[in-house]
């Protein structure tokens, strides 16, 4: 029986982010929802009452990923363009 990933996703920790710049994100992944995938990302944030959370952010996959400033994503297709 083949892995089933419908609805499910993963966020994984970025060990590269830079601890002085509270916009770039702890966390990203992908999710899946109903067979559409997205980029999702995470940010531990701390509420006016100073209560942490984590807010979420989700973009479907067909747009680029969330981009770091650690490591550009880069694009090893087939094709050459000459």
């Amino acid at each position: 029986m083949e892995y089933d990933n419908t609805n499910r996703g993963a966020l994984f920790r970025n060990d590269d982010k830079d601890p002085n710049d509270d916009k770039e994100r702890d966390y990203s992944g992908t999710l899946d929802v109903e067979g559409a995938e997205y980029w999702i990302s995470g940010s531990v944030r701390t509420s006016k009452s100073g209560r942490k959370f984590l807010s979420l952010s989700v973009k479907p996959k067909q747009d680029k990923p969330p981009a770091s400033n650690k490591s550009p994503a880069r694009d090893f297709g087939d094709e050459i363009a000459f």
